[in-house]
């Protein structure tokens, strides 16, 4: 058995820490957790000192196969799967070294994120645990088409789901709209028909995986909603001249439980915004209060590497930006930890620092509460109970 101390600990759910905790865990998983510094009679003792301790972060929306360069799809593209493969570990361990503990990927190629998936669970100090999603459907020359998720019709895209299924994915990804990152994709136009857009989620369900979807616009975000998507990735409600949060189609959120996946966050020192993003931040504030005090479950992913301000492990930026954009600290940790936990299905064993939950911590220096951009200072992480950072 280890006990881990420190200052301080969030739990992950409550309003504020708890001093000076003691974590117990045992075969990888927590055993208890104990107020008070007492000396454990046997046990071995990780002191971490002033630090506070948080549930291992979650990022709910990765690239793992993306290398945050200036020529993300070309490096790709001239890479084989061996290189890419190597490629997706060392972006895995960056993650992990920045204290998160659990990414969800939504976009690879030739499913390398599953072979991934089971070097982390076989060691834990390989990276994080990983949820998959293999490459996104896609339609023909479509966003992120050369990954190879190319499939239309009701006919391919069922069968395109029932081929993720039986290569084991944890879920399956959809661009329902084009995006910024593909050339001659349109992000504000929908790229599938709502029969499709049905089909795919009538056979994930079948297959008991749930459905996410790529969708900055709010055209996009409303076709998601109407067919049965369970979460929308992005969700920022954009329109080609401005921000639409349209209360329609958030109370149809609130009503079937859609949650939503938010990317914030960058590195700093990055270049400003461009224009066409910077006029959309208040509105943007604005909007995502609303979605917020419709009762929408949101939870923070990084859409790290993408660029090379999203480079892999700038997660905790995205904690610290959710204040910037009107949340709370303790809002913005859970975004990050319990409520990630449940928008990616993992919330009966992660997001949580409480007996019975797996042995994902992270320790960050100072108060994260008091102060959210402690989050960036992270002193130690310990993944399935043995410490990894």
């Amino acid at each position: 058995m280890l006990a881990v101390r420190a200052r301080a600990l969030f739990d992950g759910v409550g309003p504020g820490l708890i001093e000076r905790p003691t974590v117990l865990i045992e075969n990888g998983r927590i055993a208890a957790v104990r107020p008070g510094g007492l000396p454990l009679i046997g046990t071995e003792i990780l002191d971490l000192g002033t630090a506070t301790l948080l549930p291992g972060l979650i990022d709910t929306h990765t690239h793992l196969s993306f290398d945050a360069s200036d020529d993300v799809i070309g490096r790709l593209t001239e890479a084989d799967d061996a290189t890419l493969l190597d490629r997706i570990r060392a972006a895995a361990r960056a993650s992990l070294a920045a204290g998160v503990t659990t990414v969800r990927d939504l976009g690879d190629r030739a499913y390398l994120t599953l072979r991934l998936r089971a070097e982390t669970a076989a060691d834990p100090a390989a990276g994080p645990h990983v949820i998959a999603s293999g490459p996104p459907l896609t339609t023909t020359r479509g966003h992120c088409w050369f990954l190879g998720g190319q499939a239309e019709g009701v006919d391919g895209v069922r069968a395109a789901v029932r081929e993720r299924a039986e290569r084991g994915v944890d879920l399956v990804k959809v661009m329902v709209t084009g995006g910024d990152l593909t050339p001659g994709s349109d992000p504000y136009s929908v790229q599938y028909g709502r029969d499709e857009l049905r089909a795919v989620v009538d056979e994930a369900h079948r297959h008991g995986l749930p459905v996410t979807a790529h969708a900055h616009a709010v055209a996009g975000i409303r076709e998601a909603v109407a067919t049965g998507f369970d979460t929308i990735e992005h969700c920022f409600f954009l329109t080609e001249s401005g921000v639409d949060f349209d209360r329609e189609v958030i109370e149809d959120m609130t009503r079937r439980g859609v949650t939503a996946s938010l990317t914030l966050g960058a590195l700093p020192g990055g270049p400003p915004p461009p224009p066409h993003i910077a006029r959309r931040i208040p509105s943007l504030i604005t909007g995502l209060a609303t979605l917020r005090e419709a009762g929408v479950t949101l939870a923070l992913g990084s859409d790290s590497g993408i660029f090379p301000i999203k480079a892999h492990g700038s997660h905790p930026y995205g904690i610290t930006a959710m204040t910037d954009f009107g949340f709370t600290p303790v809002e913005a940790l859970r975004a990050a930890t319990s409520t990630a936990a449940l928008v990616t299905g993992v919330s009966d064993r992660k997001g949580r620092i409480a007996a019975g939950y797996d042995a994902d911590l992270v320790a960050v220096g100072g108060d994260p509460v008091a102060d959210v951009s402690a989050v960036v200072d992270v002193v130690a992480v310990i993944r399935g109970g043995v410490r990894v950072g």
